[in-house]
């Protein structure tokens, strides 16, 4: 698997080896994420314009694009420079005027001679009540009229490459295809009346129908796409627990001592999760799990119990957070529970320098640390444990299948948990996780109150405050979000440093805090420290605050532009009240009027606060490819497959490749083979380096 095949080639040789691609056309091509023909046959078109023959114009609802046959009639010059030449021209029933401006020298002549019959394809539409067609399309003397295709393939473009430039260059990539081995059983193929390869290829790039729709050639190719990637999870899964894996056995005495510290009772998806997580760490496998819980559903209490598992054992954890906040608040949130269990945990981030790094260090390869919780720079080459034996990541969407693998190395046989606090559609989980088994917390704990939702106009700002002057008097205190750092020219949106000073002056220099991610890290802790501490009751932030701020005494939540944030921000800005025992309000503030999307988001939020429906309306509204482009980064963009789509090829794709990895392994057989040829053509990078490494 060292080498590229070599049938493959042809499709990954440079997009300038194709006609009409030259270096300025393959600069261009850039901006689509094209650089070789194989780009190109994966570029399937969007669109597709009826070209077929009519024998007039006459009788058709106008605008429409027409494909007509007709005489040239006469040329009419433009009357000034850079005007309209009008070349009239008659059909099997009418007469109109083909429209050109800025018309260069005897071209028109050329290609509509006057007395000649031309094929002529382009919109006709009405001006002054008189039907035009305004530069044609095609114009193709009748011995060309076949070059022209009944359904013409709509493609994504660029500034500098035109449709024609597009369909020549897609139709020489075509060219290039080779018949491939089939990587796909038998009777699948035969069951949903799937083409080959190389035929799907090419009816998917002439379509006669709407080309997005589900037929059998894009569903096919998107089958294709959605399985080279699962068999690159499949290969991770397979890569971590083929690894020497070792038992991580505790004995229970540490989580015992947790459990019998708490003020409440575990709930019974927290117990499964934790006895799944052990059962795993206790096997000769490596582990690799994920696991995904609703706002609030008691993740950092499952976290540490498996933390504890490898203590027990005689081995040590650590838990990497994607920012220093969210590590500290770890920090923070673990700390009772590690006293009442005896264990030393410590942080580590970018911030630690000098001696108090080194000293980390050492104590950490020498086994005094028992947890480490740290952001990115427990990657460090220099970070060294004395027996690591289970690796978290928390906030797991930030991080791809490369990143899960190197955080392993870190012990050579550790396990790894993964865990994320947004919660995923069954089709991004499987995009994303498909490498992993999963374990769902579903259930909040005990006496956790609703949190009541409102919606309120901005026009109501100052009742909005005075609510809080009473709920501050009260005891209570509160979260005020705002969408920008700094007010901008562009977007009328409230700033949080304007937010800060005015509530500051309704409320009291030493009420308010505020904090952003522009702040240094310095000031944004000490602003924090003051709002945990309950030194000021109301933190103006932006979404900064959006995961893993625990404030249990804040019971307010006031989301400023409300209509600007994703339902998943929503959803976690809000799950930052209702942590204490008071009831907790959830404020989100419009501008009026709102659009049909923000209404029904906002709406959607008053009603649940159940994040998996939300989470799946989510991707209703937004479509795969907005979730991914902003929440769920990790999750791999697909050329041909919608998430959103194709949830049941997303599920088949992942039993197949499973099962395939189970009767073949090393990929070696007839079918395996044609699945790493599959590998590279969907440029499954990942998945090439596994099996090359073996």
């Amino acid at each position: 698997m060292a080498g590229r095949p070599e049938i493959l080639f042809p499709l990954f040789a440079d997009v300038q080896t194709l006609p009409g691609v030259g270096p300025k056309v393959a600069k261009n091509l850039e901006h689509l994420n094209v650089a070789t023909p194989r780009d190109l046959i994966f570029l399937l078109p969007h669109g597709v314009i009826d070209r077929r023959r009519k024998p007039t114009i006459k009788g058709v609802p106008l605008p429409a694009t027409i494909t007509v046959e007709v005489q040239v009639v006469s040329h009419r010059p433009a009357a000034r420079r850079g005007g309209a030449t009008r070349v009239y021209v008659r059909d099997a029933e009418e007469d109109f005027p083909i429209v050109f401006f800025h018309a260069r020298g005897d071209y028109l002549t050329k290609l509509l001679p006057v007395g000649e019959t031309r094929l002529v394809s382009g919109k006709v539409e009405l001006f002054d009540g008189i039907a035009q067609m305004v530069h044609p399309d095609h114009v193709l003397a009748p011995s060309d009229a076949g070059d022209l295709p009944d359904f013409e393939p709509v493609y994504p473009l660029t500034q500098g490459v035109t449709q024609r430039v597009m369909t020549k260059a897609v139709t020489a990539a075509l060219t290039r295809v080779p018949t491939m081995a089939e990587w796909i059983d038998g009777p699948l193929k035969t069951e949903r009346g799937w083409p080959d390869w190389d035929q799907a290829l090419l009816d998917a790039h002439a379509p006669e129908g709407d080309p997005v729709s589900l037929d059998p050639a894009r569903q096919r190719l998107a089958y294709d796409e959605l399985f080279a990637h699962q068999l690159t999870l499949a290969l991770a899964r397979s890569r971590t627990r083929r690894g020497k894996g070792r038992s991580t056995a505790g004995d229970g005495a540490l989580r015992q001592k947790v459990l019998a510290s708490l003020p409440y009772a575990p709930t019974a998806a927290q117990v499964r999760a934790v006895d799944e997580i052990a059962k795993d760490m206790g096997g000769a496998a490596r582990m690799s799990r994920l696991l995904q819980g609703d706002v609030g559903a008691g993740k950092t209490l499952v976290a540490f119990m498996a933390l504890l598992v490898a203590v027990e054992a005689g081995g040590q954890g650590v838990m990497m957070a994607p920012t220093e906040i969210l590590a500290r608040q770890h920090l923070e949130g673990l700390g009772p529970l590690a006293e009442a269990a005896g264990v030393r945990v410590e942080i580590l981030t970018g911030r630690d320098k000098g001696k108090d790094r080194a000293a980390k260090l050492t104590d950490l390869a020498q086994g005094r640390i028992h947890i480490l919780v740290g952001t990115h720079a427990v990657f460090q080459a220099d970070v060294q444990f004395n027996d690591l034996r289970l690796a978290i990541i928390d906030e797991q969407h930030r991080f791809g299948v490369r990143q899960r693998l190197e955080l392993g190395k870190k012990g050579a046989l550790a396990d790894v948990l993964v865990m994320t606090a947004t919660p995923i559609p069954r089709s991004l989980a499987l995009a994303q996780y498909g490498d992993m088994d999963v374990s769902i917390l579903d259930e909040k704990p005990p006496g956790r109150k609703p949190i009541t939702t409102a919606l309120v106009t901005t026009g109501r700002m100052e009742e909005v405050v005075g609510h809080l002057r009473r709920a501050i008097a009260e005891g209570r205190q509160a979260y005020w979000v705002c969408p920008l750092v700094e007010e901008s020219e562009v977007l009328d949106l409230t700033a949080a440093e304007d937010r800060f000073k005015h509530l500051r002056a309704a409320l009291g220099d030493d009420v308010v805090a505020l904090v952003h991610g522009q702040m240094p890290p310095s000031d944004k802790d000490r602003a924090m420290a003051q709002f945990v501490a309950g030194e000021r009751q109301v933190l103006v932030a932006t979404t900064v605050i959006e995961v893993g701020v625990n404030v249990p005494n804040a019971s307010i939540m006031v989301i400023e532009r409300a209509e600007t944030f994703g339902l998943a921000q929503l959803h976690q800005l809000r799950g930052r009240v209702g942590r204490g025992e008071a009831q907790a309000t959830c404020l989100m503030m419009y501008q009026a009027p709102l659009s049909e999307t923000a209404e029904k988001r906002l709406t959607l939020m008053r009603q649940t606060e159940d994040g998996f429906r939300i989470a799946e309306v989510d991707l209703e509204m937004r479509g795969a490819g907005d979730v991914i482009g902003t929440a769920q980064s990790g999750v791999p963009r697909f050329r041909i497959a919608d998430l959103e789509r194709d949830t049941g090829l997303m599920a088949l794709a992942q039993s197949d490749a499973r099962a395939l990895l189970t009767r073949d392994p090393t990929l070696e057989g007839d079918r395996g083979t044609a699945a790493r040829h599959l590998l590279w053509l969907m440029g499954q990078d990942e998945a090439i380096r596994l099996i090359s490494v073996g």
